[in-house]
């Protein structure tokens, strides 16, 4: 069975720092795009950041010049690093990927982690 698995959610104060992982396990052929979402409470789930296959990358207008998306095709794996954190940012964060099964392409999702900044 094909799983997202998330990491790196915390507590943290505002300015700093957190790294989040999300790595794609089971059996699967491909993995396409991979992207990170957040949801804050009394809000709707946002797209923050999303990478392509071939490394192209494209960001929410906030996190822009905060947030850093990549990814290691080797590991199946895709990485946030979200500096200059601010309250703002507090949210359940989830990851999200287009992976074939057999011959189909379908989006999955992560458990989501959450990450809490204070002021």
């Amino acid at each position: 069975q094909v799983q997202l698995v998330e990491s790196g959610g915390g507590l943290v104060q505002a300015g700093g720092s957190l790294r989040l992982s999300c790595a794609a396990s089971g059996s699967f052929l491909g993995l396409n795009h991979m992207s990170w979402y957040r949801q804050a409470p009394g809000k709707q789930r946002e797209l923050v950041a999303a990478i392509t296959s071939g490394g192209v990358t494209n960001y929410e207008a906030s996190v822009k010049g905060r947030f850093t998306v990549s990814r290691d095709n080797a590991k199946n794996t895709v990485y946030l690093q979200m500096n200059s954190l601010k309250p703002e940012d507090t949210a359940v964060y989830y990851c999200n990927a287009e992976i074939r099964v057999f011959s189909m392409w379908a989006d999955y999702w992560g458990q989501g982690t959450q990450v809490t900044v204070s002021s």
